[in-house]
């Protein structure tokens, strides 16, 4: 299968003001107000309207929740072209193929942003370390996660379980819907993979 290249998006904050602009969007297209999709998502509808300005740079629990509240998959909030995963297909995703979203905390760089229905979203991460952090909640989901670091030694908080550092070339795998966050245990940003799967 021959896959369509992925936005490049540049580090300056445009991931995020895309973001913005797909979910206007795609709300618009399909004719909801932002009570709907607030209703429909579970989100509050200060966060979807902050989101919707740019005020806000929607968490992965936050952007997947979004996503099921319009009726998408997760990979058309990064980008509006794209085509379906099939059963025996394969798709390759080459340097720079990515699209790029960056939240207070964390860079995240989508991977196969142009396939929809895919089981699992893979994603690059880069994390800032855990003093330069500002958390106002644990991130939790459905589904469960892997993380493997690249780069760095990274602290991972779980809900009710002593923090855990891992060192470059360690892992991790639990279910997201245990509150969760993680960030650099060093002075400099790491770097991960992360896979989260969808229940």
């Amino acid at each position: 299968m021959s896959g369509l290249e992925a936005e490049k998006i540049s580090e300056d904050g445009n991931g995020r003001a895309q973001v913005a602009e797909r979910v206007r969007e795609i709300r618009r297209k399909k004719g909801l107000t932002i009570k709907d999709v607030a209703t429909r998502s579970g989100l509050a509808i200060s966060t979807v309207s902050k989101i919707e300005r740019n005020l806000m740079a929607p968490t992965y629990d936050r952007f997947s929740r979004l996503a099921d509240g319009l009726g998408v998959d997760v990979s058309e909030l990064f980008m509006a072209k794209g085509e379906q995963f099939l059963p025996g297909e394969f798709s390759l995703a080459r340097i720079g193929e990515h699209s790029f979203h960056q939240t207070e905390n964390y860079t995240y760089e989508m991977l196969f942003p142009h396939l929809r229905g895919k089981s699992m979203i893979p994603m690059l991460g880069t994390l800032k370390p855990f003093e330069k952090m500002r958390f106002d909640r644990l991130v939790s989901h459905e589904g469960e996660e892997f993380f493997f670091v690249l780069k760095g030694r990274v602290v991972v908080q779980l809900e009710g379980k002593d923090p855990v550092v891992l060192e470059t070339g360690e892992s991790i795998y639990f279910d997201s819907r245990r509150g969760h966050l993680y960030a650099s245990a060093g002075e400099m940003d790491a770097r991960i993979l992360c896979v989260c799967t969808k229940m």
